[in-house]
């Protein structure tokens, strides 16, 4: 099955030890030098309306996706492996 990141993006994560939703892909890790998929980036919801940043993304490592079908993404997964956004300078930093 030959799939593209557009086709990815429009297929919903659900974590199959748990049955919860994680999200919709939004981001690849690549590793240029064997050119090969390291792990699918799930971005973290936004914290009141976008106005203070995101929450930590998910990102699932290749190895735990158990099935990729027509509509959804299968991962055994355990909620280990988060990535924290970088503050940014704004208007709400200041205070």
């Amino acid at each position: 099955m030959n799939c593209c990141l557009s086709q990815l993006r429009r297929k919903e994560v659900i974590n199959s030890r748990n049955g919860c939703r994680i999200g919709y892909v939004d981001d690849l890790d690549i590793d240029t030098r064997d050119a090969k998929i390291r792990a699918l980036i799930i971005y973290g919801p936004l914290k009141f309306f976008g106005l203070f940043g995101r929450k930590d993304d998910c990102i699932i490592p290749w190895d735990n996706i158990e099935l990729i079908g027509e509509d959804t993404i299968l991962v055994g997964f355990d909620g280990q492996k988060r990535r924290k956004h970088p503050k940014k300078p704004g208007f709400f930093n200041k205070f």
